[in-house]
């Protein structure tokens, strides 16, 4: 059906297995209390004990894992809290404990981070065991006397549910400020969020649920299209053992609906890309963790999905065009207020209006770049923003996109004589990076378009979300809604996705179609928005319209403490284009035949 040929970049996969998890406070109760015993190995192979560590004052143990992004971010950013406080009589060792990570591994972990401080190994995750550690990144802080004084994160800037600016506060090193003033640490335990450790496990050899038998044909349809080598996610699920190592987390993340990746509820319109597990699915995937994740045989398992090799494009592009002339330099971390989205603009000097039958936007480096949009602008005309009715929208690039062409006679048009301007996101992961993007095109004759692809939006510019509080009676305490009504739908348009877009304070969002008789449906229902997943919802019929219909969408935003994405909740939002703004914008996307594109919407 026409929804599955649908050419619109979709995310189809997990960043990681790792979002959706608050931060809170916990109760200050600190067990074991007293550092007894150290006794590992490093990746070099010299061996590390306490009197190693007998004229340091205060000593940081650190909890890491190679393939757990949350723990790559905070390994660099602990280097250069141990180079810090060097000279203060402060020590910092990294423990590696996860069952899967191999000296290998760890010394590719250390090296490319640079890493200052011993890198240790710990076998059979016995000292893991020895402190309680459960989760990778997490910190214990021992005074002189090895009594345990802090545990929990180094930070509360990133999390498996958030992505802040800059932290707000910094757990460690106010703890080692207090203890090297000679103070109590005032907050001793925070919770720490991350990947859980993958530990050693004694399997049930009784099981009738095993990888091979069940699992493997879950996770390849669901998860390794990203969880696999070479691909967006930071860990493989291809084979058994591999899987096995991240049972425990699999089984976190699915019982709080963080994987698989979908925001929409399932009251209203069907969609072709739909991302869920039956509850027959997830009960196998508990059941196979708790009897220990055997992996047992694995007689004729699923192939493995496709994996695009080069383009994703069904022919070579007939044109590539880079989204910047050099490789764009990427900081190891952000500034005080992020990396600001970027602009780029080229010009390909169009002479005629092309039809774009298949689109690709190529992230040089997917670790730092969470996404690409392209926008045809007319030459002397200001690029704006992406609700400018001037600008018209091209194509985008979110983290697991896949391309897949239009039906025969569907095509997206660029107007002779457009410029077309990129707007990129990068998002520093804790290490330089450099990175040049790419957007290849495929053309099509012209005489062999029947319908063209347009998009447009429900947009709202002007607002004030107030901070740390709502105006609206009727809302949740932090609820704050905004709506906005399109235009009319062209006639004979046929409704085929949607893209709803709003920033780090996004709550929900909502289209509604309102048709001329004042009938109104709901179409699509997301009451879970999440920033780090700009998904497409495309529908898995197309809707034909009734002449005379619009969009009416409806976005809720959290501009409170307790949205732990929030980057100043006391300061009023506006409408802006860089992460810290906000943004209220519903695009959807449509067909028309060619012969009746000419304003037949407009009003």
């Amino acid at each position: 059906m026409f929804s599955k040929y649908f050419w619109i970049l979709l995310v189809s996969c997990s960043l990681c297995l790792m979002r959706g998890t608050s931060l809170h406070a916990a109760a200050p109760s600190l067990e074991p209390a007293k550092l007894e015993a150290l006794d590992l190995t490093d990746f070099r192979g010299r061996k590390w004990t306490l009197k190693d560590f007998a004229d340091d004052s205060i000593l940081v143990v650190a909890f890491f894992g190679t393939e757990c992004p949350l723990a790559q971010f905070y390994a660099t950013r602990l280097n250069r809290i141990a180079q810090q406080y060097g000279d203060k009589s402060v020590q910092v060792i990294a423990v590696i404990s996860n069952r899967q990570d191999s000296l290998e591994e760890i010394a590719t972990f250390a090296s490319r981070r640079k890493l200052s401080y011993p890198v240790v190994k710990d076998p059979a995750n016995r000292f893991a065991d020895q402190l309680g550690a459960e989760r990778t990144p997490e910190v214990f802080v021992y005074d002189s006397g090895r009594n345990l004084r802090y545990r929990g994160r180094i930070d509360d800037q990133r999390g498996v549910a958030h992505d802040l600016l800059e932290p707000r506060r910094r757990d460690l090193q106010l703890a080692i400020d207090e203890l090297i003033g000679g103070r109590q640490v005032s907050v001793p335990r925070t919770e720490a969020s991350g990947c859980i450790i993958s530990r050693a496990k004694q399997v049930d050899s009784e099981s009738t649920i095993t990888y091979g038998t069940h699992i493997a044909k879950i996770v390849r349809k669901n998860c390794v299209g990203c969880h696999r080598e070479d691909e967006l996610a930071p860990f493989s699920l291809t084979d058994g053992e591999e899987a096995s190592h991240w049972a425990d987390m699999m089984v976190e993340v699915i019982r709080e609906k963080r994987m698989p990746p979908w925001h929409a509820d399932d009251r209203h319109e069907r969609f072709s890309n739909a991302r869920t597990l039956t509850e027959q699915e997830k009960q196998l995937i508990f059941e196979w963790a708790e009897a220990g994740a055997p992996i047992g045989p694995e007689p004729n398992l699923p192939p493995l999905p496709a994996k695009p090799v080069g383009w994703q494009l069904p022919k070579e592009p007939d044109l590539v065009l880079p989204v910047t002339f050099t490789p764009i330099s990427v900081p190891a971390e952000a500034g005080p207020r992020g990396v600001r989205y970027q602009w780029y603009m080229q010009a390909p000097g169009f002479t005629e209006d092309k039809w774009v039958t298949a689109a690709e936007l190529r992230p040089g480096n997917q670790d730092v770049v969470h996404h690409i949009l392209a926008f045809a602008v007319k030459p002397g005309e200001e690029r704006g923003t992406l609700a400018r009715a001037d600008v018209s929208y091209l194509f985008g690039y979110v983290p697991g996109a896949r391309v897949v062409p239009l039906p025969p006679g569907h095509a997206k048009k660029i107007p002779a004589g457009h410029n077309i301007y990129f707007q990129v996101h990068y998002t520093p992961n804790g290490t330089p990076q450099k990175v040049q993007s790419h957007m290849g095109l495929v053309f099509a004759d012209p005489k062999d378009v029947t319908h063209e692809i347009q998009t447009s939006s429900a947009t709202q510019r002007r607002f004030r979300i107030p901070g740390g509080r709502s105006l609206s009676k009727s809302e949740g305490p932090s609820d704050f809604p905004i709506e906005a009504t399109s235009r009319l739908l062209p006639a004979n348009a046929t409704l085929l996705a949607f893209s709803p877009h709003m920033h780090l304070r996004g709550k929900s969002f909502s289209y509604e179609l309102r048709t001329p008789g004042k009938e109104s449906r709901v179409l699509l229902n997301v009451p879970n928005y999440d920033f780090n997943w700009q998904t497409t919802y495309v529908l898995d019929e197309p809707l034909q319209m009734p002449a005379g219909s619009r969009l009416h969408c409806k976005a809720v935003y959290d501009n409170s403490l307790s949205n732990l994405s929030n980057p100043d909740p006391m300061k009023d939002v506006r409408f802006g284009e860089q992460t810290w703004d906000e943004m209220m914008i519903g695009f959807f996307h449509y067909s028309v035949p060619v012969n009746l594109t000419k304003d037949s919407g407009s009003e």
